[in-house]
């Protein structure tokens, strides 16, 4: 089995790379461990959508994966669920509205004009369920919510139109002789892409390739189904804390991002629920007497870089990054897709300069600051 090109991973990230190369007349293979499409962490994704970020290159990503997913039906096919319901990132002390100021300055540098900030009073137009002692926000009306399994599913089947050939249940075991060997099989490939995210950097040792990515336990508390708040709410953030929650699919989702090393394990942590509770409790009185649906919660593994920042790039001769994503996965992968296409095709990127995104970022000491939510 030969391919120019054998991309590993099926998920969002990968799935996006393979159309981008059919797309372009190239022999694609894609690789998978999982049994079948769509159980990895793309659809444990909870399907935000946002160009707010801290600095200039997220920014940048965002919006060219914003005019991709504006044409997504017609260009790839199915529903990428895009709407721009707004993200909506509430301050409650003097430093954050100075860092959510700060980080707007970046993003209108970056092309995000519409963008602002925002006095309490249209904070409590814009989402009148919450209880909070904001003394400001920041708004961008074309952040929102997306679909991941659409995504995943329209790039996937769009790539197996085009000629890909998918491949599930195949853990790569080596690479040789410029073949991917895999419990599934021996694939020969003229380049290789690893985008297998929480397991990247266990790719990249066996490519000889030093990779810093390394997994992170996501948590979402789901409540049991309501209809107390429209679904068409903004993303509503607290920037002190990171509690933020959404409405999809009938229940509102809660999160509360935890920093601890997590390894592999995708298991509820009981008392973080419970805390959640709590919060929902204190914060959203519309929802104080509705119950948490344990059973409909869930969690899912981030592919932390150092940084927090996308690892895009050719990391030895034939052997392509598109890893670290930390969380924005989901809501990159049409640019990063488009971006690994013509570093793999072209040598370079056209679309975006991918150069901030290079693995050797690190040993040259420029990485990026490590925002904690921005």
């Amino acid at each position: 089995m030969s391919a120019d090109v054998v991309v590993i991973g099926a998920g969002v990230i990968g799935a996006s790379v393979a159309w981008h190369l059919v797309k372009r007349g190239a022999r694609v293979t894609v690789i998978d461990r999982a049994p079948a499409a769509g159980q990895g962490s793309t659809s444990r994704a909870t399907g935000g959508f946002r160009a707010q970020y801290g600095s200039a290159i997220q920014v940048k990503l965002s919006l060219l994966s914003r005019e991709k997913l504006r044409r997504f039906a017609d260009e790839v096919g199915g529903d990428c669920g895009y709407r721009p319901c707004g993200y909506l990132w509430l301050a409650e002390t003097a430093a954050e509205l100075q860092a959510l100021g700060e980080a707007q300055r970046v993003q209108h540098a970056a092309g995000l004009a519409e963008a602002r900030m925002i006095a309490p009073a249209e904070i409590a137009q814009l989402n009148p369920y919450i209880r909070s002692d904001s003394i400001g926000a920041a708004f961008c009306p074309t952040d929102g919510f997306i679909r991941p399994l659409g995504i995943l599913n329209g790039y996937l089947e769009g790539a197996r139109q085009l000629g890909a050939t998918l491949h599930y249940d195949a853990r790569v075991i080596a690479f040789s002789n410029g073949a991917v060997v895999t419990t599934a099989g021996t694939f020969a490939a003229g380049a290789v892409v690893n985008a297998a995210g929480a397991w990247a950097a266990e790719i990249a040792r066996l490519a000889s390739v030093e990779l810093p990515v390394t997994p992170l336990r996501r948590q979402v508390a789901a409540t049991v189904p309501c209809a107390l708040l429209p679904d068409d709410l903004p993303m509503t953030l607290w920037a002190g804390d990171g509690f933020h929650l959404r409405v999809r699919d009938g229940r509102v989702l809660l999160l509360q991002p935890v920093d601890e090393p997590s390894g592999f394990a995708t298991s509820l942590d009981e008392s973080w629920l419970a805390r959640i509770d709590a919060l929902k409790r204190e914060r959203i009185p519309a929802l104080a007497a509705v119950a948490l649906d344990r059973a409909a919660s869930w969690a899912g593994l981030y592919e932390m870089s150092p940084d927090k920042h996308p690892i895009v790039g050719e990391a030895r001769p034939g052997f392509f990054l598109a890893n670290g994503s930390s969380g924005h996965g989901v809501m990159h992968a049409p640019a990063l897709g488009q971006i690994v296409s013509e570093l793999v095709l072209d040598g370079r990127a056209t679309c975006l300069d991918a150069a901030p995104l290079r693995l050797s970022r690190f040993s040259e000491g420029d990485s990026h600051p490590a925002l904690a939510l921005l």
